[in-house]
């Protein structure tokens, strides 16, 4: 999601869609997924469409993200059959660069958008988690269709997955990452080098 190392056609524009998840509200176990959603969602379209500048939209949603996507679980599917060979100083590195990644690449979308707004559809099964249809509506621009996938694995509702245009987010990052292994001796070390040196690029923009 978001980190792609190849294929980028989705990342740009449903990058902004996962911010969707990352405003916070009370989480309650029991709560609906689509309940779920709306009330992110609603609180997405309200800063993302708000007059704040793109510093202060990223205030807002970066102590955020924590809270209702689940990080950990995404970084651990991305990295596929890769995380059960890591060392565990090579996880511990991996986790920290896919959360630096993963903030930068939501966060640098949060001008892109505006004047934005969205409806709810069904809900339906996704193995344990749940799919919550979505229509993204932006001035000039196609609607985008969705799903964001939710799990309550922790006890609480999280989103786990954006699928837009029928690929996976996660699934498509997963697939990136085993084919940058695989093209670099199928060692864990190439692709954190490849991630840090995304992120020292990101920085380096960012302070020009």
């Amino acid at each position: 999601m978001i980190i792609s190392l190849g294929r980028r056609r989705l990342f740009g524009a449903l990058a902004a869609l996962a911010l969707g998840v990352t405003l916070s509200r009370p989480a309650a176990a029991a709560e609906k997924p689509a309940d779920f959603v709306r009330q992110l969602g609603s609180q997405l379209v309200a800063i993302v469409n708000s007059n704040l500048s793109p510093a202060e939209k990223k205030q807002k949603v970066l102590p955020l993200l924590q809270q209702d996507v689940d990080v950990d679980a995404i970084a651990r599917f991305c990295l596929g059959r890769y995380w059960n060979v890591a060392t565990d100083a090579q996880k511990t590195r991996y986790l920290g660069l896919f959360h630096q990644v993963l903030v930068n690449a939501i966060t640098d979308k949060l001008g892109d958008y505006r004047g934005v707004s969205f409806t709810i559809g069904a809900t339906s099964p996704v193995g344990e988690d749940k799919a919550v249809d979505a229509i993204l509506m932006r001035p000039g621009q196609p609607d985008a269709n969705m799903q964001w996938v939710v799990s309550s694995a922790s006890g609480a509702p999280k989103v786990v997955d954006v699928v837009g245009e029928g690929a996976s987010l996660r699934l498509t990052q997963r697939q990136d990452y085993a084919s940058y292994i695989s093209r670099s001796g199928g060692t864990v070390d190439a692709l954190l080098n490849a991630l840090q040196r995304q992120i020292d690029k990101h920085n380096t923009v960012a302070s020009h």
